[in-house]
């Protein structure tokens, strides 16, 4: 009989234990976690005012529903009936432009434009623009792809295919929506090695999008439209945090909150973890869900190089801002579920969701929700106040949208370290983590700094995780194997998941 402990109780860590048990019933799994409640950044609040009951996300407010790993979950926990997709008002996206709100172009596959009749007739780009964006279609990859070797920056690819404009107008605020990154930072083969495929066997990216939608359609997948791209319950994505806590609760799996592990460390049979209250625990096996410079910390003792790769993972901070207000209040009720603001515009914040016009059931009858990011790389907002980041958000719905009434109620929160960059670089470092995690069996990692951020991987990295420290034979390694990075259709509200 194992005994397994997995550290950290956020949607990975979840997953891990969820996934123990599951598949080797005869364990005994402990999940701790250093912080009051479950489930990391998932929160969900049901807020009460004048008008009615909101419903407020603090972290992720959906999870992409290409991926499996998630809507399996929701089956096996009952959950499939409540998942609620994206209301069906007009599904747009806009894109802050010179101060103005322009529509996101159609066609969009993989962040690579498809439908050329739709990129002419936007402001988006300039003449010029649209002309070398359109020179996709016709240049090969040739010497350029070659000279950039086996990895390049997302920046530099999408400069060097679409042409610089497309990139810093079109692709770079829908990019830092997802990773909240440096696009002249992130490693091309750590968020989108699809596109780099793309381009080596059509020679187009376009060609190559176009192809695999077709693929996609021959083999029988859902025709585009047919299924929401985004899914969450009903009233908030914590439905899934307590199914999952009452699983695991029901199948005898040790749950214990303010729990904090200061040091793992080898012991005869398996591992010793010392607690920050000053017990210890022994395991056969141990599951670090935990962000990689926390990781770093635990492991230090272990195993110095593994917890200085781990330790040079960066993160970067962000906010979300929710603000409820009257419909009366509203200049105009906004169109579309959103827009994403390029980093070139010099503002503030990010992106902004209009909730209550993408979800239902977030805002009564008459309200309207609001949601504000903050937070990118290059930014300190650890620096400001929750009434700093407030004023920065009203601050965007004025200029922006014109909304200047003053809200119902506001909620922020502020996620330190919380979305990992997977600079150029991150797949030599991951190698590197691999090897070393070869040589302590019984030893895994998973969550969102490794290959995936997205709620679906991270749920994926814990059942990898659990598989590898539990399955006769197999060593620990780094989570999501299989969890490759961002999705290849993706929209500007993934920040956090």
């Amino acid at each position: 009989m194992t005994r397994l402990v997995v550290i950290g109780g956020g949607i990975a860590g979840l997953s891990a234990a969820h996934a123990a048990l599951k598949n080797w019933p005869d364990a005994q799994v402990s999940l701790l976690e250093a912080g009051p409640s479950w489930g990391g950044k998932i929160v969900s609040e049901r807020v009460l005012s004048e008008q009615g009951e909101f419903v407020v996300e603090g972290g992720p407010d959906s999870f992409l529903a290409g991926k499996p790993y998630a809507l399996a979950l929701c089956d096996e926990l009952g959950l499939s009936a409540r998942l609620v997709g994206t209301l069906p008002v007009r599904r747009s996206t806009h894109i802050l432009h010179h101060g103005r709100l322009l529509p996101l172009p159609e066609g969009l596959s993989m962040l690579i434009p498809t439908d050329f009749g739709s990129i002419l007739g936007s402001g988006l780009l300039s003449w010029r623009g649209k002309m070398r964006l359109g020179l996709d279609f016709v240049r090969p990859a040739g010497r350029a792809a070659l000279n950039a070797g086996p990895d390049e920056t997302l920046g530099a690819f999408i400069s060097r295919r679409l042409g610089r404009e497309a990139y810093d107008s079109l692709i770079e605020p829908l990019m830092s929506g997802i990773y909240a990154g440096d696009g002249d930072a992130l490693s091309l083969q750590s968020t989108f090695p699809q596109l780099r495929a793309l381009e080596m066997e059509y020679g187009s990216l376009a060609r190559g999008a176009l192809e695999m939608r077709r693929k996609a359609l021959a083999n029988g997948q859902a025709a585009r439209g047919s299924r929401s791209t985004f899914l969450t319950t009903e009233s908030g994505l914590a439905e899934l945090v307590m199914a999952l806590q009452a699983w695991l609760d029901a199948h005898g799996v040790v749950l214990r909150l303010n729990s904090a592990v200061s040091r793992v460390a080898r012991r005869a049979g398996g591992y010793g973890l010392d607690l920050a209250d000053g017990s210890t625990l022994d395991a056969q096996a141990v599951i670090l869900a935990t962000p990689p410079f926390v990781s770093a910390g635990l492991l230090a003792g272990l195993d110095p190089l593994l917890a200085a790769d781990l330790r040079a993972i960066p993160y970067v901070s962000t906010a979300t801002i929710s603000l409820a207000y009257r419909l009366a209040d509203l200049p105009q009720v906004p169109d579309g579920y959103g827009y994403v603001i390029p980093r070139r515009e010099g503002r503030r914040a990010l992106a902004c969701t209009w909730t209550s016009s993408k979800f239902p059931g977030r805002a009564p009858a008459g309200g309207a929700l609001m949601r504000v990011f903050v937070g990118r790389a290059g930014q300190d907002i650890l620096s400001c106040s929750q009434s700093e980041l407030l004023a920065v958000a009203r601050d965007e719905l004025a200029r922006t949208l014109g909304i200047t009434a003053d809200p119902l109620f506001s909620r922020v929160f502020i996620w330190e370290q919380a979305m990992p960059q997977y600079n150029l670089g991150h797949l030599e470092r991951l190698a590197r983590i691999d090897a070393a995690l070869a040589g302590h069996p019984g030893l895994a990692l998973a969550g969102n700094g490794y290959k995936g951020i997205g709620i679906p991987d991270c749920i994926h990295s814990g059942e990898l995780a659990a598989g590898s420290v539990l399955s006769p034979g197999l060593s620990g390694r780094s989570g999501a194997r299989d969890g490759i990075a961002a999705s290849a259709q993706t929209a500007p509200d993934r920040r956090l998941q």
